[in-house]
Order: structure tokens, then sequence, then C-alpha cells
């Protein structure tokens, strides 16, 4: 077993890193982003979930580039610092912190509204408990767990693509029929599928526990990203062929009322359970990241130095860990956070694109910066498409993170005058 410098423990393989990724991306998203991404693109809902496959492959590219170079705790907050300068990394940290509290939030409250409608805030908090609580006992059992729920989520997803398809009710003429809304419609519906693709930076976050990062994190990458493109095809595909994009777009659970439509009522209280599976492993893994960027932004003097603490027995950030799993108790408790599903797409837009700029300076050779100048337009792009409500608030977070950053410098060159 080896060990950093700094405490935390190398323990993951190439699959346990691959399955944390796909435990972030084929999560509770599958289960809702089709149904508002059709509500916003129509027809265009295969072209908008390509659009962001390319922009998430692209950052996923990046990513791998610059966590190879990188290995270490804290993903693009890390790399922009690194590579940018202290502002840079600082508004990727804050970014990711900040908007995905908000996706692990929204998370808890989907578990808690397919588990128990009728007490969706106490099921939420007692989900973040727990699986706080499994992070705090070792990254190992956090991803022995993850591979549980992966694996009964693709279990569930395969059951309603083969019943779609078998049911003689799809129709493949529904793939490309139906109201489009045009390009704009299209970069908003890739916007808001991004959210559930975004999962992969999980891998890089925890590159401090990964063996051999240099070639692990570059192949876990595009492979966990690979798997999950096939599977949001398959299942936007067969979805749409059974319901077409009208009655998609209006669909409060997709895939639930996909199954119904195919005549098979009797699943939909599997996929109830499969989507409530979905939404705690997606928890479990934001929890994790989240809990990483928090220890490496402590370390640097960013956020409180006491969530720098690694246990001594089990090598994990507990501090950060517990910390994070209170901030997020707090809106599962209170809010519905439904709505900060589009700021936290803001968020780790903004996240990704500090990424490419990042990835953009490890060589001048036009071929290799080709990636990371699309994976940066694209980001603009999608972030800037997303609901303006959405862009608003996000632009008001941020800028409110520079406003802090702006005022420690300030008091910290006013102390050392």
């Amino acid at each position: 077993m080896t060990r950093t410098d700094a405490g935390l423990r190398r323990r993951l393989g190439l699959r346990d890193a691959v399955v944390v990724g796909l435990g972030s991306m084929v999560g509770a998203g599958v289960f809702a982003a089709p149904g508002p991404a059709a509500r916003a693109a129509g027809s265009g809902l295969l072209a908008g979930l390509a659009l962001a496959a390319v922009v998430a492959y692209c950052n996923a590219l990046s990513s791998a580039r610059l966590a190879a170079r990188y290995p270490a705790s804290g993903g693009t907050y890390v790399y922009g610092r690194e590579r940018l300068g202290a502002f840079w990394g600082y508004l990727a940290g804050w970014a990711f912190v900040v908007g995905k509290t908000a996706s692990c939030a929204a998370m808890a409250l989907t578990v808690g509204a397919y588990v128990w409608p009728g007490q969706a805030h106490a099921v939420a908090v007692a989900a973040v408990v727990a699986l706080t609580a499994v992070n705090y006992g070792g990254i190992q059992k956090s991803a022995w767990l993850t591979r549980i729920i992966v694996a009964v989520v693709l279990a569930v997803l395969a059951a309603v693509v083969v019943v779609c398809l078998a049911s003689g009710r799809a129709d493949a003429g529904r793939l490309g029929t139906g109201p489009s809304a045009g390009p704009g419609g299209v970069l908003q519906a890739a916007g808001l599928l991004f959210f559930a693709f975004a999962g992969y930076a999980r891998i890089a976050t925890l590159g401090e526990e990964v063996r051999d990062p240099a070639r692990t994190i570059p192949r876990a990458v595009p492979l966990a990203l690979g798997i999950a493109l096939v599977v949001y095809a398959a299942v936007a595909a067969s979805v749409l062929g059974v319901l077409g994009a009208d009655r998609l777009g209006h669909a409060a659970a997709p895939l639930a009322d996909a199954v119904r439509a195919a005549g098979a009522p009797g699943l939909v209280p599997v996929v109830r359970a499969g989507a409530a599976v979905a939404a705690l492993g997606s928890l479990l893994a934001l929890i994790l990241g989240v809990s990483r960027t928090t220890l490496a932004m402590a370390r640097d003097g960013h956020l409180p130095g006491a969530l720098a603490a690694v246990h001594p027995r089990f090598r994990v950030p507990h501090r950060a860990e517990a910390a994070v799993g209170a901030v997020v108790a707090v809106p599962a408790a209170t809010v519905d956070v439904r709505g900060a599903i589009g700021f936290s797409s803001f968020g780790v837009l903004v996240y990704y694109a500090v990424a490419n700029a990042s990835a953009w300076t490890l060589s001048a050779a036009p071929r290799a910066r080709l990636v990371p100048a699309v994976g940066l337009l694209g980001c603009a792009a999608l972030a800037f498409a997303l609901p303006p409500v959405s862009v608003a608030v996000g632009a008001g977070v941020l800028a409110l993170g520079v406003a802090v950053y702006g005022v420690r410098r300030w008091w910290a060159g006013r102390r050392g005058a």
C-alpha cells in the first residue's frame, strides 16, 4: 500500500477509478435529464446529446493530460493554480465546490422523492449522513459501494432499453420528428445533459488516491466517459422512440413513463428503485469529489486550515468530508433544489473552461491545442445557453467568490505591509 507525502493512500486501480467516474455519470441524471432536454430541443434531443458528449470528451482529454502531470487531490483547482496562477485555480475550486454542493443536495432530494415522497427532506438528510459516514470510513469502502450501485443501475437501464425496443411500440421515425427549438434549444439541451456527463471529474479529483496516476487516470477518464455515452445514447434513443419528443419533454419521470407506455407497468417500481439507487451513487461520488477539492483549497489557505486534516487511521480528509456533509444537509432539509441543477451546470462548465485553458498551456503545438480550444469554446457556449436565471445566479455566486478572494488578498497584503 503506497502513501503520499500528504497522508492519503493510493488504493484505487484502473477498474475502481472507472467505476467512480461511472458512479457519477450514470446516476440520477439519466432518469431525469432526458425530459428537460427534450423540452428544450424537441427533435434535436439526440443532437444535443452528441454536442454534450463532444464537449465532455474534450474536457475529459484535457483533464486526463493535466491529471497525469499533477496527480494531486483537487482536480482543476490544482491545474489552474499551477498553469494559470492562483486566482484561476481559486475560481475553478470555488465554482466546483459551490456548484457541486448544490448538486449533492439535488441528488439527496432525488433519493427522498423516489423512496418516500411524503418525507423527501428527511430521507435526503439521512442519505447525506449515511454516505458521508461511508466516505469517512475510507476510499476503498466508497469504491466498493459505488461498484455495487453502478451494477444495479446498469441492470435497470438495460431492462428499460430492452423493454422499450422489444415492445413493438418504439418507432424509429420519432427519433427525427417533432417540433424543433432550433440551435438555441439544442445548445440548452446540451448544457442540461452535460450536467449528467460531468462526473468524470471525480477521477481527477481523486488523483492523490489512485495508483500509478500518470498511467491510470488518462486511461480511466476516456473509458468511463465512453461507457457513459453508450448508455446515455441507448437510453435516450429507446425512450424517445416510445414516447416521442413532445411526450418525453412533458414527462416528470421519463423512464418510468416510457416502460409504462411500452406495456410493462410492472417494471415501473423497479425503475423508481433504480433511480433512487442511482441518485445515491451520484451523491456518494459527489461528496468524494467536493471533499477532496475542499482539502486542496484548505491546504492553500483559501478555506479554513482545519479542513486540511487527514484521519490518522482511515487516511481520508475526514474534516472536509464532515463539513461538506453538514453543508449539504442544510438545503437537503429545507429547500427544493431542482432549480439548482442549471446553476450547478453553469459552475461546472466554468470549472472545465479553466481546465481547458490550463491544458492549452501544456504544449505550443497546434494539434495539441486543438482539443482544449474546442473544449473551452464549447464550455462557454453551453454555459451561456442555459436558462437566463441559472446564468444570472451562477454569475452572481462566482462574483461573490471573486470578491472574497480580492478581500483576502487585500487583507494579506495589508498585514504583510
